[in-house]
């Protein structure tokens, strides 16, 4: 974390100074915004933490409800979206109270009694160590609440508006504000009251029964399953051995998926109920509770379980739904105008909880048209790159439905259908990186480019997110995760692995400095007048030699930005290698150096050699608009 390049903070350095829209923020909704967020899931939240780092974009968030939410149906925090958390600033801290998945244990029958069930397998939950980051088990109230947090902090000071109910709307195409949406208030002295706000553009991250969805013409497509699912949180007294441990169970009678919860004593179970009948006409969800623990002891016969409290329990039917867009955009009118309306979350796709990806899958719906968003009414990149948004997550969640079908069959199969006693848990070995959620791969587009160069840094592709890897900041000589510097703030990143050359010798990362530094460049073209030279960029060299042989002095002035008001020199963008791991040898970095630009959401754009310096500025004159 950097702060002090203002002036003295002797507050909380998390919360940023206030700025734009953030200086005088009304206490009610306005009638106008150039962002009207519809639900405060976790959709809603990312998207509005986001956009509160762009602070001269009018946001707000609506939410039906009076208040916060107190218990979230999802719990499962994949890898990735710990990464995710790390660049709002928050993934210590969730991490810290979270329940830590390291193991996933594997119950079968026993093939001598099949009445009772033993553990056949324990694969480690990471066994590729795909990402430094834990698999974690939180509230979804928690992560809403850190995201809040988030919002609030940064320079828009961005907050729930809460007691609004999205109504309709209306795309008029007409004026500054095209977007006409009835909202109507859901309690208080104002209750069901309607009023109307103008907006520029509308997020609605408003859940599987979504209203802005309906709005735009778009429908859920897709089938269920026809298998219902009785899940609980509960405080219990058992003697299963694995009870703190995340269990898949395939007894002869059904299946549990059992998730522990964070605090060590709350734990969640899924509990098969069967094939659903074509007639049943939702009676199905009138399963007691009771019915459903005891389904759950018979499940787990020799063990027995003792349920003393139940925090939440609900009753479900799988089923795989999607959108064949996420915005008010048809195929037919793509590229003729911008999207003005945008879905995210379950608006758009819904499928079972057992893989964990429900709430994964949307926050990175929300981040991407988040910082997209950001960039275009900021005046950073042009309209086009809204279309980006739906032609890129569209295909991630059909890719996700597909995933979940594999697996909510499998695990719904009756264990003596099984090919083998180990079938589930090799599925879930072989198939790990995918909902830990790293298998995303987008394709080329104004803000993702081709794999020309892909050789040059083998680790990185081009299209996927970009995986961290150790190396040490020279200025304090402190090991560090280079891939946790890149924070939710908007910025592209410029990473430039130098070639073998040392910072003082004539080499081609010091030509490329120069020109970074020079009228040509991406730096200098789109970053606007008056504004430090790393607003739009953030520029990071890397160099091959241990940080002993780094003199910061011979460190070309690109890579050592002037910031804030004093114009202090920030030396913390300089790397050198780790002292036990090579990043070069680990990502598979030619020797002769590269290019790698992220865009702010974490996913690789390019990948050029260091003399690609037209490649580098078309790239950017693509997918930005040069300052004015």
């Amino acid at each position: 974390m950097q702060f002090h390049h203002h002036g003295y903070v002797s507050t909380d350095p998390r919360v940023q100074p206030a700025a734009g829209v953030g200086l005088d923020r009304p206490a009610d909704l306005p009638d106008e915004v150039d962002v009207l967020i519809v639900g405060t899931g976790p959709a809603g939240m990312i998207t509005a933490a986001q956009l509160a780092q762009f602070p001269d974009v009018n946001v707000r968030i609506i939410e039906r409800r009076p208040e916060r939410l107190g218990i979230g149906q999802a719990d499962g925090i994949q890898a990735r979206s710990v990464e995710t958390f790390q660049a709002f600033g928050f993934a210590e801290r969730i991490t810290a109270e979270a329940y830590h998945l390291t193991e996933m244990a594997f119950w079968t029958p026993d093939p001598e009694d099949p009445a009772r069930i033993i553990k056949t397998a324990s694969p480690p939950d990471d066994p590729t160590g795909v990402s430094e980051f834990p698999h974690l088990i939180v509230n979804q109230a928690r992560v809403l609440d850190y995201f809040a947090e988030a919002a609030y902090n940064a320079p828009g000071r961005l907050k729930p508006d809460y007691g609004y109910e999205f109504k309709s709307l209306e795309v008029t195409q007409e004026g500054d504000y095209p977007v006409r949406v009835t909202v109507a208030h859901t309690s208080g002295d104002q209750k069901d009251v309607e009023r109307v706000i103008r907006a520029k553009f509308v997020v609605g991250a408003d859940g599987a029964r979504s209203g802005v969805r309906s709005a735009i013409g778009c429908t859920l497509a897709g089938q269920s399953a026809n298998h219902a699912w009785g899940v609980m949180d509960v405080l219990a007294n058992t003697d299963f051995p694995d009870i703190r441990t995340k269990s898949a169970i395939q007894s002869s009678v059904g299946s549990i998926l059992l998730i522990p919860r964070e605090g060590g004593y709350l734990f969640r179970m899924y509990v098969d109920l069967g094939e659903v009948p074509e007639d049943d006409k939702g009676n199905v969800r009138k399963t007691t509770i009771d019915q459903i623990i005891a389904k759950a002891n018979a499940i787990i016969a020799p063990y027995t379980l003792d349920v003393k409290n139940v925090a939440w329990s609900s009753v479900y039917e799988v089923g795989h739904r999607l959108t064949d867009r996420f915005d008010d955009v048809v195929a037919e009118e793509r590229g003729t105008r911008t999207p003005r309306v945008f879905i995210a979350g379950d608006a758009c796709h819904t499928h079972s909880a057992k893989a964990g990806q429900g709430m994964n899958v949307s926050m990175q719906d929300g981040w991407n048209i988040g910082w997209k968003l950001g960039h275009v009414l900021d005046g950073r990149a042009p309209e086009r790159l809204l279309d980006t948004y739906s032609l890129e997550r569209q295909v991630v969640a059909q890719n996700l439905i597909d995933f979940d079908k594999e697996w909510s069959t499998l695990m719904a199969k009756p264990a003596h259908e099984l090919g083998s006693p180990q079938e589930v848990a090799d599925f879930y070995t072989r198939t790990a990186e995918f909902p830990a959620g790293f298998m995303t791969q987008y394709e080329p587009s104004m803000i993702v480019g081709g794999a020309e160069h892909q050789e040059l840094a083998a680790g990185f592709p081009v299209g996927k997110r970009f995986k961290s890897a150790r190396v040490t900041k020279v200025a304090d000589t402190n090991p560090c995760q280079l891939g946790h510097f890149h924070t939710a703030d908007g910025r592209y990143r410029i990473y430039v692995f130098a070639d073998s050359a040392a910072p003082a010798e004539a080499s081609a990362v010091r030509d490329l400095a120069e020109w970074l530094d020079g009228p040509d460049s991406p730096v200098t073209v789109h970053t606007p007048a008056g504004r430090d030279s790393s607003a739009l960029f953030d520029v990071r060299v890397i160099y091959q030699q241990g940080h002993h042989d780094v003199n910061l002095n011979d460190v070309p002035d690109a890579f050592k930005p002037v910031v804030g008001p004093f114009q202090l020199v920030n030396l913390e963008n300089v790397f050198a290698k780790h002292p036990d791991v090579d990043i070069f040898d680990e990502r598979g970095i030619s020797r002769d150096g590269a290019i790698v630009v992220v865009r702010p959401d974490h996913y690789v754009s390019q990948v050029l050699p260091l003399s690609a310096r037209e490649e580098l500025a078309a790239f950017f004159r693509g997918a930005l608009t040069a300052a004015a």
